[in-house]
């Protein structure tokens, strides 16, 4: 067995600012330059990384990343890239690229099949071309949940079981329960507030979550990219002057956020993992959500899990909250439950993995 490098594909810093599957890549590189053996990593990245809200926040050494320049952003993401490198080594990519190289062993993860379930068009068969050619290639293919495999299966029943891994996500260490929140960075601090935290495209039923808090007395924080204007007369028609849009946060105030909130509305038709439902959690928030994909999986607790999307279960899940025993019930158990999910074990069973194909 070689004792090989690790190529870690950056690419996902420069297709997006924010977003789960950054966390997910910034938190395996934050640890991967923690160990023995990180001399041997290098990063391929692009340009406009610098933009990401997480990339921001990591110090890779210079020396150890090669610079790859692109003609048009949108076309590279498509594109396999090549290293040169004459021994075995691992590819592992951020977001569904493997590499040309005949020694790589290429490590593919799938987070998710939004875009088979919910997408038509163009859009929907470029992406799926380049995810199903990722895992075709794939010497070895991770997914973040049971739920997610089991798409994968579904959509590409030639694909070897054996071949794939169900390692979880975690959830950061800077999501606890505080004594006492700093009042100044709270947007309401005389009457309860829900949290909507996120992506708002259709699946994530963003509308519904509005309309069901029309008339509730709880007023919306919503904690994501800017509006649309779409959105913003909805708000202003269903919960005129009872919404604050916050834009995108740090991890520290996310969680104060997450300590001071009536809960964390989370009715998402499709989720293939669903971080922000941990973060609640770990900060000590009840989450409302809808018990589809992978969110049973990984909740715990499922009192406050939707029987279906709609305003009444909303409401029924709401109402339960009030009752200060239950409410607190359930807080305690989804700390208990957050902490099932570490990235401490996610990356231990990612160096198992590689473990398996090069000497770490």
């Amino acid at each position: 067995m070689t004792q090989g490098n690790i190529y870690l594909d950056n690419i996902i810093f420069s297709l997006q600012k924010t977003g789960g599957i950054s966390i997910v890549w910034y938190e395996l590189l934050k640890h991967f330059m923690s160990t023995a053996w990180h001399e041997r990593l290098r990063f391929l990245e692009y340009s406009h990384a610098e933009g990401n809200l997480f990339r921001k926040h990591l110090n890779l050494p210079e020396r150890q990343i090669i610079h790859r320049n692109h003609v048009f952003m949108p076309l590279q993401r498509y594109i396999n890239p090549d290293v040169s490198c004459k021994e075995e080594f691992i590819f592992h990519s951020s977001y569904y690229r493997t590499c040309t190289n005949r020694k790589a062993i290429n490590i593919t993860t799938v987070h998710d099949f939004t875009y088979e379930h919910f997408m038509h068009g163009i859009v929907r068969r470029l992406h799926s071309h380049q995810k199903y050619n990722a895992i075709r290639h794939a010497t070895h293919i991770v997914c973040v949940s049971e739920h997610t495999k089991r798409d994968l299966l579904h959509f590409m029943p030639e694909i070897n079981p054996d071949n794939v891994t169900v390692i979880y996500n975690g959830v950061s260490k800077e999501y606890n329960r505080l004594s006492s929140p700093s009042p100044e960075t709270l947007p309401y601090t005389d009457s309860p507030y829900v949290l909507f935290v996120g992506s708002r495209v259709s699946y994530k039923n963003f509308g519904l979550a509005v309309h069901a808090l029309r008339g509730t007395g709880l007023k919306l924080v919503i904690v994501g990219n800017p509006l649309t204007p779409e959105e913003t007369n909805m708000l202003n028609e269903q919960l005129a002057g009872q919404f604050t849009q916050l834009g995108r946060v740090s991890n520290k105030r996310l969680n104060e956020l997450y300590n001071s909130a009536y809960c964390l509305l989370y009715p998402s038709s499709y989720e293939g993992f669903g971080i922000p439902v941990l973060e609640a959690q770990k900060a000590g928030c009840p989450v409302i959500a809808s018990n589809s994909s992978s969110i049973p999986e990984i909740i715990g607790n499922k009192t406050l899990l939707l029987k279906e999307p709609s305003i009444e279960e909303i409401h029924r899940c709401l109402s339960l909250l009030r009752d200060a025993p239950t409410r607190n019930s359930i807080i305690q158990d989804g700390m208990k439950n957050a902490k099932r999910f570490t990235w401490a074990r996610t990356f231990a069973q990612i160096e198992e993995l590689y473990a398996r194909f090069i000497e770490l």
